[in-house]
């Protein structure tokens, strides 16, 4: 799947319009193939994106849990931590 859609529920701040937004976006653009639509499918393209974000939007806001919502902060720590052990770089340095 696309990496750079990420998890969007159970975080506080809860997930915002825009990331939900961003996350279609992307998988929109893994369905389709295209990184920008030509005009001829633009319209196509922007439709799926509001559908697919509007169902994100139900999806999240119909799920329930018991566990305590996760910390933005810390949960990009430790994706810091993995890439910098998957690829051998301290990226949270550069940060």
């Amino acid at each position: 799947m696309c990496r750079s859609i990420k998890t969007l529920f159970n975080f506080e701040p809860p997930a915002t319009e825009l990331e939900i937004r961003d996350a279609a976006f992307q998988f929109v653009r893994k369905l389709s193939g295209f990184s920008v639509p030509s005009r001829a499918n633009e319209a196509a393209f922007e439709r799926a994106v509001e559908e697919v974000a509007a169902s994100a939007r139900r999806l999240i806001d119909g799920l329930v849990t018991q566990a305590e919502p996760r910390n933005r902060d810390e949960e990009a720590e430790k994706a810091r931590a993995r890439s910098a052990r998957r690829f051998g770089t301290d990226l949270a340095a550069k940060t």
